[in-house]
């Protein structure tokens, strides 16, 4: 019976991939799980593994054809192959490990859209510990997330393919569950991996080599993230992007005029991914949009007075305390419904705007700033507001948010009040156009009918992309706000 191999999902947006290589040709037998080949989309590279056991019949799409998603690759004949091919002249690495038992593979987990990498940031097991089915071996550190695996299977961890600090691949192998315990397994893998760093034997993908050729890069100065040692597209733009070290001059020594005591009192840590992440993505959003920030101030007396009139039948009635965050969800929605330029994005030499609003709300972490996402925000009441704020703060803190729960914001709310901030610029959430700044409420004496009165103010920033949104608009906005907080009727009125 043949069996079809089609082009896997890509990702979203993503329709068509470029067939990069065959690892297999027509007549090779197959185990399942196998590499058949690999795709590269302009986004990531996709493994396409075989769904069966047997022979391939038929290559349908061959390297560097055009494909579709969903499109046929291959036939493959089931049946014709073992689960796995006859072993030839055993190597070291194969004879750290006589398996006497049936073994379990324990793989990298789906990291969540367009994320294909992750570091190991602790194992909980060690080779030899007996293990529960579901019981958790390690965690991996994504750039946005903090993802945990679990163990598939009851048994004994006999290895650890990928020790502690490592970096993975989506679909990678972590360890193996089962099968006799092999403690020079791991110092084996790196062996192969360390002799496999300068072989350059592996086919280079055709768009990543046509790259080096136009950029003037040679083959040393790329780092080869691809299956075996292989160099993707990415990795040559990674290498273009990366910025080249200046030589510092010998007249100017800057370690030089550390002393021995000052640096035997510096602690040096590697940052983690997702602060990687937050600095990179704050940098780009300075370099690609077109940034520039209008204040204005609030005064908070009516929000207060009927926070502080209702906040107890409020807690009583639906569970959850009475904030400061819904009322300026809420203000925020109404206003953005009046310039919706500020509740859009750009998409090429497009507009698009958002018909809805994903609010995210900004949240420090002990492992930095996270930016959980509360979807159609638009449409909940300020009670729902309040428990979706509460569960999504609390999953934040508790390194829990899912990668779906902090995408597809369209406008973001930053609270730097709460520490104290009384004035600042916040910077956009790309590809966001738009970012309300919150600051701390303060008591300051204000010119009222006439006369000086004490007053609860607090200053309000929206940062904005001014490719987008004209400056009319981002005041309206800003105003828009400070009107429906001053006088809370008017939310409840629509105006």
């Amino acid at each position: 019976m043949a069996t079809e191999v089609r082009v896997p999902t890509l990702g979203e947006s993503v329709t068509e991939a470029t067939v990069a290589t065959w690892f297999k040709k027509p007549g090779d037998q197959v185990a399942v799980d196998d590499m058949l080949c690999e795709l590269e989309t302009d986004k990531v590279t996709v493994e396409v593994p075989s769904p069966v056991a047997g022979t391939l019949a038929e290559i349908v799409a061959a390297e560097g054809a055009t494909v579709n998603a969903e499109a046929l690759l291959a036939q493959i004949n089931e049946g014709a192959a073992a689960s796995a091919p006859a072993p030839t002249a055993a190597t070291p690495a194969e004879n750290t490990v006589a398996p006497a038992a049936q073994t379990i593979a324990v793989m990298v987990p789906v990291l969540g859209e367009s994320v294909n990498e992750a570091t190991v940031s602790t194992w909980y097991k060690a080779p030899g510990d007996t293990v529960a089915q579901d019981e958790m071996l390690c965690e991996l550190e994504t750039d946005k997330v903090s993802v945990e695996v679990p163990a598939p299977a009851a048994g004994v961890l006999s290895q650890i393919l990928a020790a502690k600090g490592s970096t993975v691949q989506a679909g990678g192998q972590l360890a193996v569950i089962g099968g006799e315990i092999s403690s020079a397994a791991a110092p084996a893998q790196a062996s192969v991996s360390a002799a496999a760093a300068k072989s350059y034997d592996v086919e280079d993908a055709p768009s990543a080599k046509k790259l080096m050729s136009e950029s003037g890069l040679t083959r040393d100065e790329v780092t080869a993230s691809g299956k075996d040692n292989r160099v993707m597209k990415q990795d040559v733009q990674k290498a273009l992007a990366a910025p080249q070290a200046t030589p510092i001059p010998p007249a100017t020594p800057i370690r030089a005029a550390v002393s021995t005591d000052d640096a035997a009192r510096e602690e040096r840590v590697k940052m983690t991914r997702l602060r990687q992440t937050i600095a990179r993505r704050l940098k780009d959003s300075q370099n690609t949009a077109a940034m520039l920030t209008t204040y204005n101030e609030v005064d908070m007396t009516e929000v207060m007075a009927l926070r502080n009139e209702y906040k107890d039948l409020f807690l009583k009635k639906h569970g959850v305390k009475l904030g400061f965050m819904s009322f300026f969800t809420v203000a925020c929605c109404h206003a953005l419904r009046e310039v919706p330029e500020v509740n859009s994005e750009i998409d090429g030499a497009d507009i698009v705007y958002k018909n809805f609003v994903h609010m995210g709300i900004a949240a420090g972490t002990p492992t930095g700033l996270v930016v959980p996402v509360i979807r159609d925000a638009d449409s909940m009441s300020f009670a729902e507001i309040e428990k979706a704020i509460a569960e999504k703060g609390a999953r934040a803190r508790d390194g829990k948010l899912s990668m779906s729960e902090m995408q597809g914001g369209t406008f973001t709310i930053s609270n730097g009040g709460v520490y104290g901030s009384l004035m600042s610029s916040p910077i956009l959430n790309p590809p966001q156009s738009g970012i309300l700044g919150m600051h701390k409420i303060q008591d300051r004496p204000m010119a009222i009918n006439g006369e000086v009165v004490i007053r609860p103010m607090m200053y309000l920033a929206l940062s904005y992309d001014h490719r987008v949104v004209d400056g009319k608009g981002a005041v309206t906005f800003l105003v828009r706000v400070k009107e429906a907080l001053e006088d809370p009727r008017r939310l409840l009125m629509d105006l």
